[in-house]
């Protein structure tokens, strides 16, 4: 009866210590894996003041970018940052190589990458509905691509995650020349990532602080 109560007792004590291991395991969930959902609505910030330093700072950012004439929204409680680049900007017309134009426009914006794990940056490309389903797919795959290699020359790219959504999620119908150059876009989300919630938990958010 006794080993029967002593049997009992280790896989209650197996039980409770799942949570922690469920925990463990979230911290290692690959960012590259995820979907863009998924990916934007992690990781998740619960507490309140934690929160509210976090969005007074991306309200800052965000500010900062619209005066630097960016195109800038804020989702998720205002906790991610929404940067906008008409595609029109980035590559010429069916084309998926950077120019010089989009280089120069991207350039800011790599600052956002100089403390690795302060942000989680989101490439999502989209096109109009010109051609296949197979052409728009593949067309906006190589232009995030080319977009991701040339933030890799930058700098650190290991919070980076590139999407290529093709056609099928316009911001308006296709039906007009410029419907059709809306919806050609490259959006860019600034995700807060550990290293800034951990600064926010301590009470002073600065993406120049290197912490370890």
């Amino acid at each position: 009866m006794k080993t029967i109560h002593y049997i009992l007792l280790l896989l209650l004590l197996a039980c409770l210590a799942l949570p922690h291991d469920a925990q463990a395991k979230k911290k290692k969930v690959d960012i590259y894996e995820l979907s863009l959902d998924d990916n934007l609505e992690m990781p998740e910030i619960t507490n309140d003041k934690q929160a509210d330093r976090i969005q007074e700072y991306q309200y800052k950012v965000a500010v900062e970018l619209k005066k630097a004439s960016y195109d800038v929204e804020l989702m998720r409680d205002d906790e991610v940052i929404v940067v906008t680049l008409p595609a029109s900007r980035l590559f010429a017309a069916n084309d998926t190589v950077l120019t010089d134009v989009g280089k120069k426009l991207l350039g800011p914006l790599t600052r956002y990458l100089k403390n690795p794990g302060f942000y989680k940056m989101l490439l999502v490309m989209h096109s109009d509905n010109t051609g296949s389903d197979k052409y728009t797919l593949n067309l906006t795959r190589q232009r995030v691509n080319a977009v991701y290699d040339w933030l890799d020359e930058k700098a650190s790219v290991d919070f980076v995650v590139p999407y290529a959504l093709g056609d099928t999620d316009p911001i308006t119908d296709n039906n007009s020349m410029e419907s059709r150059k809306r919806n050609r876009r490259l959006e860019i989300y600034l995700v807060p990532e550990e290293v800034m919630l951990n600064q926010a938990k301590k009470g002073n958010i600065n993406i120049n602080r290197i912490t370890k």
